[in-house]
């Protein structure tokens, strides 16, 4: 694995940990030439099928997509990273359990909600606001009532 820092190709591991859910193992690693640490990942390569859009249109699966969304709306909010993560590997979860080559963007978009709602409300509605495409202040409103409902 090549240092982030130096491009130095040699690496030794420190410490490796597989995830909770046991589809990944978290590598950390320390540059043999400028020592600086940095953490790797890796996950078994699966065959992702095709997101089909609200447009019709259809595109390849992208957990970077994903992340960036969940980037987005957790902005300065307190999610952690591996929740962010979590996050992702759930919504990989359910594309690859349909066992289908083509997946609808509204069952991936279910997913994150599903998950930001449980981490974050602000995060959730930020989410929501865009996957929901809120045209009016109203249906922004009629959200936030349904969230304060669920938590009372």
């Amino acid at each position: 694995m090549k240092c982030p820092s130096c491009g130095e190709p040699d690496s030794k591991v420190i410490d490796s940990r597989l995830s909770k859910e046991g589809d990944m193992i978290r590598r950390r690693r320390e540059c043999t030439l400028c020592q600086r640490r940095y953490t790797t990942y890796e996950r078994i390569e699966e065959n992702l099928p095709l997101v089909v859009k609200k447009s019709g249109g259809r595109q390849a699966f992208s957990r970077d997509k994903i992340m960036y969304g969940i980037e987005k709306a957790c902005h300065k909010r307190p999610v952690s990273a591996e929740n962010r993560e979590e996050i992702v590997e759930r919504a990989v979860r359910a594309a690859l359990k349909t066992g289908d080559n083509e997946i609808q963007s509204s069952v991936i978009g279910e997913v994150v909600m599903e998950g930001l709602h449980k981490a974050d409300d602000v995060a959730y509605v930020r989410f929501a606001s865009i996957y929901r495409e809120f045209r009016t202040l109203n249906q922004f409103i009629n959200e936030l009532n349904n969230l304060v409902k669920n938590r009372e």
